[in-house]
């Protein structure tokens, strides 16, 4: 990359990486591995930028922020962050939309382990999810990049997928209203004659107090 491009795509991998740290977990050994990873680009980003080998680096930090524990939450927070860069130069707008690129990537595989139990967040997580893809397959096909842009095209069509085949057999969420002020424990008992469930529907309406819940809220439709 030459010297005016390498001067602006720098600071704006560094901040990038910042963002990765700053949304990541970073407690036990796998965060002080994610520390060191990113401590060793951000010192070295400029040199490693101007050779074009900034992407490994980039990649293995990516990868340890996923051993750390990072969200797919938290990823989104970071891919939102570099998207308000403006760029100028040709190097430092590449630079951008690849830390875009191999954060979508990230997202993916951590959609790949994660649990779900309600149908209606797999549904958001695939709404949202498209939005971000749209884009930046749109961003590919302007700038003419055949490969990238197949390569985003066949990852959203495998988290889609991926999905719709996870959210097809969840609950739904549904609305439920009783006449007066009860304990999670009574309504527990009332929804799903399962007195065991209060603490589900007492963490997913954030009840204050569990002997008393609001007359109405949300719970799982099984």
């Amino acid at each position: 990359m030459n010297k005016p491009d390498t001067k602006e795509a720098t600071p704006l991998l560094q901040r990038a990486i910042e963002a990765l740290l700053e949304w990541s977990p970073t407690r036990g050994k796998a965060g002080a591995n994610l520390r060191t990873q990113i401590g060793y680009l951000h010192a070295f980003a400029e040199r490693l930028v101007q050779r074009d080998a900034a992407g490994e680096p980039l990649d293995q930090c990516y990868q340890l922020a996923v051993l750390a524990g990072i969200t797919q939450t938290q990823l989104s927070w970071v891919r939102q962050r570099v998207t308000l860069e403006s760029p100028t130069t040709i190097g430092a707008t590449m630079m951008k939309h690849s830390i875009i690129y191999l954060n979508l990537a990230t997202e993916a595989q951590v959609i790949a382990a994660m649990t779900f139990t309600s149908r209606e967040d797999v549904e958001l997580l695939k709404q949202q999810l498209g939005e971000a893809f749209r884009e930046v397959e749109e961003i590919a096909a302007d700038e003419m990049d055949q490969m990238t842009f197949r390569a985003l095209v066949n990852l959203h069509g495998a988290v889609v997928f991926h999905l719709i085949e996870t959210g097809r057999p969840l609950p739904r969420m549904l609305r439920w209203q009783f006449a007066a002020v009860m304990s999670s424990l009574m309504v527990a008992q009332r929804l799903y004659y399962d007195a065991s469930r209060a603490d589900e529907l007492r963490k997913e309406n954030k009840v204050v107090h569990p002997a008393f819940m609001l007359p109405h809220g949300r719970a799982l439709s099984a």
